[in-house]
């Protein structure tokens, strides 16, 4: 009689997570180059990159959705377009998670350098880890990814920190707190942009990033009219035609398509899950920094880099 070997069951992702998890750290790729957009552009104020952005992203929305339009039966293109409820959901989303928070951020950036703003960015994934976390998950679940995560944040800071003020850059501890306030801001956009996804499932992803693109353009433009510089003045500077580079990648790269993609991991991922993947932003936005300047990582530095890396996959691991 031939015996039959059972082997173990083969952990896979459930349905659905694999793309999550691909779509959250595609949208962390994206985000982590905001962080050298304003070193890769110098000479203009925090106001006109976080309008030039947020312009660029609206415009774009807007043209997707009439291209939209005009492809579209009648029947549907209702869904292409906002109703009044909506299109309020997405004006008071898009200041937390948008216009308000990038114009914390790059005034973070101008005060402390890329590299403290993106650690502290960075956070999101602790604070999310522990208001996010679904109701069956034990705590001892989730420890290991707290751990690491929390490790590298402390280990990065640190070292950054000191850099940043032997380089002399003033005002560090403004920046801090000017992060903090961004990283606040994000971190009520992620948990309620979650919610408000998993209530509204009849609304697609593209379409919920055309109304945030398109409600954070027109912030972008109120905020620039208000306290923006004068065009003129703009065109005349050096560097102008970067800046528009700069603000037409970041508007449409790192603002339109990562929503998508951020959409399709909030609706997959738990809250936890997915903040947890936020971190991937802070791990490409030193990346980017480190390239940027040429300038290798301080031991320290990618010792920090794989904790972050290992609380992502420690993460992953405990909530399949």
């Amino acid at each position: 009689m031939q015996q039959t070997t059972v082997s173990a069951p083969e952990r896979v992702l459930p349905p659905g997570m694999g793309a999550g998890v691909a779509a959250g750290l595609a949208a962390g790729a994206l985000w982590g180059t905001t962080f050298v957009a304003p070193l890769v552009a110098p000479g203009f104020s925090s106001v006109d990159y976080t309008a030039g952005r947020f312009i660029a992203c609206g415009l774009f929305a807007l043209l997707w959705m009439l291209w939209q339009t005009g492809r579209t039966s009648p029947a549907l293109r209702r869904h292409l377009w906002p109703t009044a409820e909506q299109a309020r959901a997405a004006l008071g989303l898009s200041v937390l998670g948008y216009t308000g928070y990038y114009l914390l951020l790059v005034y973070g950036i101008a005060d402390a350098g890329a590299a403290v703003p993106a650690l502290i960015i960075g956070t999101l994934p602790l604070w999310m880890m522990l208001l996010g976390k679904p109701d069956r998950m034990r705590w001892s679940a989730l420890g290991p990814g707290l751990v690491l995560t929390a490790g590298g944040m402390a280990l990065m800071l640190a070292v950054s920190a000191d850099q940043v003020q032997f380089d002399g850059h003033g005002n560090f501890w403004r920046g801090v707190l000017l992060a903090t306030a961004a990283m606040l801001s994000w971190l009520a956009f992620g948990l309620l942009n979650a919610r408000w996804l998993r209530t509204h499932t009849q609304v697609r992803s593209t379409a919920w990033a055309n109304w945030l693109g398109l409600a954070a353009g027109l912030g972008g433009l109120g905020l620039w009219l208000l306290w923006g510089t004068p065009m003129a003045e703009l065109v005349s500077r050096p560097g102008f035609g970067r800046f528009l580079l700069v603000c037409t990648f970041t508007g449409i790269g790192s603002a339109w398509v990562a929503a998508v993609l951020w959409n399709v991991a909030s609706r997959r991922l738990s809250p936890s899950l997915a903040g947890q993947l936020v971190v991937s932003e802070t791990v490409f936005a030193l990346l980017y920094a480190f390239a940027w300047s040429g300038a290798w990582p301080a031991p320290a530095q990618f010792l920090a880099c794989l904790l972050f890396v290992g609380g992502i996959l420690a993460s992953i691991r405990a909530h399949r």
